[in-house]
């Protein structure tokens, strides 16, 4: 059984102390890849040294985070822009609207948003949608690219059936975590209604670890537990849902 997780940041400094323990167990629990969305300019080298250390295993994204959109955002973008040609990049991500934490940079984020998946069509690259308290702001700028072959995935998805339903119309996966897991989060009754084949599964690794290590810091070989969920609500067996993810997972971002 083989497993992707496709949103993980690894790079981060809550992993300084054991990483390579983090990829063994990913790897010994059958996680075969796992994808490093960016946040902004800062994490691009300790997210490339892993892609370098471990090669076939860790994929690199490049994106300004929403929450990272500050005045500096113009040469954020140019200095990522330009990381694009200069790497084997998967993904532009996480990129997308955040009204949950702070709406002062809510045009800037917007513009920010706008230019990368620009970026993503000009590279034939899919998008990783970062999208809180955001859905119809996400969904009005998507729009302006309708027809344009944008692909991609809703990470972290919590929205309704109507959210999940507009987003796979406009031809995005939705990226299922550890909120799943979790009791009264209404994510398993809006995934049961859409189906595995609209699914790729995420940790956002080293938050939202799903129950029973909900709390705790997050890691990659806890895809596994997602799996095991997903496989319960669609009444199949762990490695079919697996196979229909890693399936999923692979053509999306062309591993």
């Amino acid at each position: 059984m083989q497993l992707i997780d496709t949103h993980t940041h690894l790079y981060l400094s809550e992993f300084d102390a054991d990483r390579d323990e983090v990829v063994n167990r990913a790897t010994a629990n059958g996680i075969s890849k796992m994808l490093l969305p960016n946040i902004d300019i800062n994490s691009v080298k300790q997210m490339l040294d892993l892609v370098s250390r471990y090669p076939g295993i860790c994929f690199p994204m490049t994106g300004l985070h929403p929450t990272s959109v500050k005045e500096d955002y113009l040469s954020q973008l140019d200095s990522l822009e330009k990381l694009i040609t200069e790497n084997k990049i998967i993904a532009i991500g996480e990129i997308g609207i955040d009204l949950y934490w702070d709406k002062l940079f809510v045009k800037e984020q917007i513009i920010s948003f706008r230019r990368q998946i620009g970026f993503a069509l000009q590279n034939k690259l899919p998008v990783v949608i970062h999208s809180r308290d955001a859905f119809p702001e996400v969904f009005s700028v998507l729009d302006e690219f309708n027809g344009q072959k944008l692909t991609g995935v809703f990470h972290a998805f919590t929205g309704n059936i109507n959210d999940a339903e507009k987003a796979l119309s406009m031809g995005f996966k939705l990226g299922i975590g550890g909120i799943v897991t979790f009791k009264n989060s209404g994510l398993d009754k809006v995934v049961s209604a859409i189906g595995p084949d609209n699914l790729v599964l995420e940790t956002d690794s080293p938050y939202l670890a799903p129950v029973p290590h909900r709390g705790k810091r997050n890691e990659s070989s806890y895809i596994c537990i997602i799996n095991k969920k997903l496989a319960e609500l669609f009444n199949i067996s762990e490695e079919k849902m697996a196979e229909i993810t890693y399936s999923n997972s692979v053509r999306l971002f062309n591993l």
